[in-house]
């Protein structure tokens, strides 16, 4: 699941000719109508990400202050992994793609890319030891079950194991102003540009790399928690038919019914943002020259959106499945509109005491003096 950002400017390598390519390079630019739509489409998702996740995390906080819970935790580790995407993956695509070459230095191109893949693999796999919970806690209740102190190691493993799986990424990526010689461009467009692209010794390495890395970041992940759900629901569906006496079986069976298909929505809508990502990604590997045109650029933009749309679905789906976040996020927003009012009124009220008193010295300046 990489988010190659080189992906966005192959037709500088692959012209035929240095007047043909520039031509090339010029008119294949994103159209200006397409712009503006997915620049407003990229900031509704980075601000609805940032808020939503920074306030499901608050709100998780706050409440295992009252009660530690398990899937509480693994899901705010899930936002904080979402806000990593955000903060990492949209301003600097969106600012390549319409810049079409890199600004911002060697270290941020390799940074980048590293913290990407990071953040998008502790988002998976997240999404795995969420999967495993819920298993044990349904399927096998008499079984092991993950404690706290479980999770928080858990957490910890998959942060490791993400920044190890990562380290190509840093040591590939550079940046490189080869794309633009190949080009006659202007001395004024040509100047000072740079790519930041992979380097790999052979295509074979990038090849083994990026395939074993999308099966460990997206098909066996995926694969393995759809075969716990199912499990779930099976065993769920099961235990509905024995427990229609008893009505707490029955109140506790509809609550993990509604817990598990908030979690459900959340994998499957995960899995479905990814998806055009990881199809590009894969035909560019395999065989870029069918992505060799003009709208290349545009179906990598429109493909990277939707991905980034599953930074928004665990705040979304976790607050319209549940009632008390709801109601707990009303609390979040008036205190802080409480409080930023409180702060302006005390701010307010010392600016007057500070004016009534130079006024006052004000008046008795001349008495002073006559004095």
């Amino acid at each position: 699941m990489e988010l190659a950002l080189n992906r966005l400017a192959p037709n500088k390598t692959n012209a035929e000719s240095n007047n043909s390519a520039f031509v090339y390079f010029e008119s294949c630019r994103p159209p200006s109508l397409a712009l503006l739509p997915l620049l407003i489409a990229y900031a509704v998702v980075l601000i609805t990400g940032l808020f939503g996740n920074l306030s499901l995390i608050i709100i998780i906080l706050k409440k295992q202050r009252e009660a530690q819970n398990v899937t509480s935790i693994l899901i705010a580790n899930l936002s904080l992994s979402d806000i990593l995407v955000c903060v990492m993956c949209i301003p600097f695509t969106v600012v390549y793609t319409l810049m079409d070459h890199w600004i911002f230095g060697d270290t941020m191109c390799k940074l980048t890319s590293y913290v990407q893949s990071v953040s998008i693999s502790v988002s998976i796999f997240s999404l795995v030891l969420i999967a495993v919970e819920r298993y044990q806690l349904i399927v096998n209740p008499r079984g092991w079950k993950p404690s706290v102190s479980h999770a928080y190691w858990g957490i910890t493993s998959i942060w490791l194991f993400s920044l190890l799986l990562s380290v190509p990424f840093f040591l590939s990526y550079h940046l490189t102003e080869e794309p633009f010689h190949n080009l006659s461009l202007p001395a004024e467009l040509s100047t000072h540009r740079a790519a930041c692209v992979e380097n790999w010794a052979s295509s074979v390495n990038r090849l083994l790399f990026t395939t074993s890395l999308f099966v460990l970041q997206y098909c066996g992940p995926l694969s393995f928690i759809l075969i716990c759900y199912l499990r779930i629901v099976i065993c769920l569906r099961r235990r509905n038919g024995q427990a229609d006496r008893k009505r707490e079986s029955q109140s506790r069976l509809s609550e993990n019914k509604r817990v598990n298909a908030m979690l459900i929505s959340i994998v499957v809508t995960f899995g479905a943002c990814w998806l055009p990502l990881n199809i590009f990604n894969v035909i560019f590997d395999w065989n870029h020259e069918m992505l060799m045109s003009c709208h290349h650029d545009l179906v990598f933009v429109v493909c990277h959106l939707v991905a980034m749309v599953s930074t928004c679905i665990n705040p979304l789906f976790y607050g319209f499945l549940n009632k008390n976040f709801q109601k707990d996020l009303v609390v979040l927003v008036h205190h802080c509109l409480c409080f930023s009012r409180r702060e302006r009124y005390e701010n307010i009220a010392i600016s007057t005491v500070h004016t009534d008193e130079s006024k006052g010295s004000l008046r008795l300046a001349p008495t002073s003096a006559g004095i």
